[in-house]
């Protein structure tokens, strides 16, 4: 294993799964999401991955309007690498979730690479009281949600983006993801060199055990070669053990309370930027380097931070 690898940490930090009454260091507002973003980035993340709240509820939005609301202030803090979900939540229609990568033009956007389960509905065990009324629905409900991502919706949105310069996140919540990716790369819609993001751990998805992550590097190793970067996100407990496992075996890392909320057994974290730390602190026991944003831009062929719009 070469000591000098590098290591890009992606930092979620609020994203469409959690509700504000689970933990109250979910950043909800535009200045939290701010701080956050700029907090994990000082604490070694090279890309932050970015979801929108409106400020009154703490309901997911794709609202351009608010995204703007906080873009600009840690565009002007860091020069971390800024990254737009175009999965918004499952609520949601493909035209919606579009709107903040086709409007602002980021470096990246996550992309989702199938319709799937996305069964959230289990948290109701763990979480009694809500703030907000909307807040039980979103979970309850969610045993008979489908996360829509058909082969048209995923081709709609590479397509729309085309022009921006923006590269995907591409996110694969099974195997089948990443043929799926396959696909799309066969037609030229997705080019190299394109980074995966493993999902592990969603109800609805692919497990959390070692073999479930082993089965995916070597499926994506198989079918992408030199193509490719491969990143992990490990939900819910799953998040350190997973992320460590990546970094041992070649791969990137994703942490962030979007995924998870934790930072040990029984204990919430207290900021994006502990969760950015505690996996830094693996990385460098590992003898590896965390990768700057420059490092991030150079690896994934990045347009740039000033190409952006916003």
């Amino acid at each position: 294993m070469a000591s000098n690898r590098k290591v890009i940490i992606t930092c979620a930090v609020t994203g469409a799964i959690h509700t504000p009454s689970m933990s109250p260091y979910l950043p909800v507002t535009a200045d939290e999401i701010a701080d956050a973003a700029i907090g994990a980035a000082e604490a070694g993340a090279a890309i932050v991955h970015l979801h929108a709240r409106d400020p009154k509820d703490g309901r997911p939005s794709q609202d351009p309007e608010l995204f703007r609301a906080f873009l600009p202030k840690i565009k002007a803090a860091s020069d971390v690498v800024i990254n737009l979900t175009t999965g918004g939540a499952p609520t949601m229609g493909v035209e919606e979730r579009l709107q903040p990568a086709l409007v602002l033009k980021p470096e990246v956007a996550s992309l989702n690479m199938g319709s799937m389960n996305f069964g959230l509905y289990e948290m109701l065990g763990r979480y009694k009281e809500f703030k907000h009324d909307w807040e039980k629905p979103y979970l309850a409900e969610s045993d008979d949600r489908i996360f829509r991502n058909t082969f048209r919706d995923i081709a709609y949105i590479l397509e729309s983006c085309s022009d921006n310069g923006t590269r995907f996140e591409i996110e694969c919540y099974d195997i089948g993801h990443l043929y799926t990716a396959a696909h799309f790369f066969d037609r030229g819609l997705i080019k190299a060199p394109f980074f995966i993001q493993s999902v592990f751990g969603i109800r609805g998805g692919i497990g959390n055990h070692i073999e479930d992550v082993m089965q995916m590097k070597r499926t994506a190793d198989r079918l992408f070669g030199d193509d490719y970067l491969w990143s992990v996100l490990g939900a819910g407990r799953g998040q350190i053990p997973i992320a460590t496992v990546s970094a041992a075996i070649g791969g990137n890392v994703r942490v962030g309370l979007e995924d998870s909320l934790w930072d040990g057994p029984g204990n919430l974290a207290k900021s994006n930027a502990d969760q950015v730390r505690r996996i830094r602190q693996v990385i460098e026991a590992l003898s590896l380097e965390v990768a700057t944003p420059a490092d991030a831009r150079q690896m994934l062929q990045l347009k740039g931070g000033d190409q952006v719009g916003f």
